[in-house]
């Protein structure tokens, strides 16, 4: 049985989660450099190769027990979901900068209001509606600084991704927490891997038998690539590790502030790697998708989701 929650003192589940918000965003940097370098469906691939493999090895050292049937199909619709959701996200950050991208997702929280309300049962209320209005106007402002000047019909596209990946996202959001309190932490990390390498194979051999509608082929990195292959997997698997391990720990209404960390992470890592830089529409509307974030979550009696950082 996992850990419950009152037996950890606070401090350091909070801890934990700041460590995988940091590490999520310095592996949402290394897979935009493996996309722009490998492809993006190599860069998933790989990376969903050798997280498997980490996992793997970790079951079997640790000797953790394997998933019941049930729990079994809880770490399937989570890969399933996570797939989709890292394929629209790993796309978009190629177009966009990290800090942008990341600041866009903050919106899953406000839209896992209304996930909750359609799959869960759960009322919106009139702070969650207007939570929710502010949080669109922060997406406007950041769009906003998108379609001044020359019109970057790609940005907006990889804008567009991310908002989708964020519908996905707050699905995820809805299942994350129960999966943590069902399953090991390591457990949680190698099924997801496991079931992500499933999709993109997949993938690849669904698209290998129908001719003309793509060519999505795994193929060996280059030598000088593996290194941000085994950093990107490291670190997904890692930061997976230690956000499961915090939130079966800790009440997500209290962790969720730190996961806005992330935005400062990623413009720091979109700086130093991709010479990128911060917008002033960028840094309003993230304030604004926040505070609509925070209000929600005050307003609500239930625990607020889990907002992981980046799209594993």
């Amino acid at each position: 049985m996992l850990p419950e929650t009152s037996r950890v003192p606070f401090a350091l589940p909070f801890a934990v989660c700041c460590l995988g918000v940091a590490l999520f965003s310095v592996m949402d940097a290394a897979m935009k450099g493996l996309s722009l370098s490998i492809g993006l469906f190599n860069a998933l691939f790989w990376r969903a190769v050798v997280g498997s493999l980490l996992g793997l090895a970790l079951m079997l050292v640790l000797r953790q027990r394997w998933p019941t049937l049930a729990v079994f199909r809880l770490h399937l619709l989570r890969g399933l979901v996570v797939a989709a959701m890292a394929s629209l996200f790993f796309w978009a950050i190629m177009r966009l900068p990290l800090a942008e991208a990341i600041a866009l997702s903050f919106i899953a929280p406000l839209i896992a209001l209304y996930l909750a309300a359609l799959l869960l049962g759960e009322k919106v209320g009139r702070q969650a509606i207007g939570a929710s209005l502010l949080g669109l106007i922060g997406v406007a402002i950041i769009l906003s600084g998108r379609m001044r000047g020359t019109y970057d019909i790609d940005a907006l596209l990889g804008a567009l991704a991310v908002l989708l990946s964020a519908v996905l996202f707050a699905w995820n959001l809805i299942l994350q927490r129960r999966q943590a309190q069902m399953a090991s932490p390591v457990e949680v990390a190698f099924f997801q891997h496991l079931v992500m390498l499933g999709v993109f194979t997949m993938s690849a051999v669904t698209v290998a038998l129908i001719p003309g509608i793509g060519d999505l082929r795994p193929v060996i990195p280059r030598p000088s690539a593996w290194l941000l292959v085994a950093l990107a997997a490291f670190l997904a698997f890692a930061s997976l590790t230690a956000l499961a391990w915090a939130y079966a720990r800790a009440e997500a209404q209290r962790l969720i502030p730190v996961e806005y960390s992330a935005f400062v992470w990623a413009a720091i890592m979109g700086w130093l790697a991709f010479d990128e830089e911060l917008t002033l529409t960028t840094v309003a509307g993230a304030a604004l998708i926040v505070a609509g974030c925070l209000v929600a979550a005050r307003a609500r009696p239930a625990e607020p989701p889990h907002v992981e950082a980046g799209a594993l």
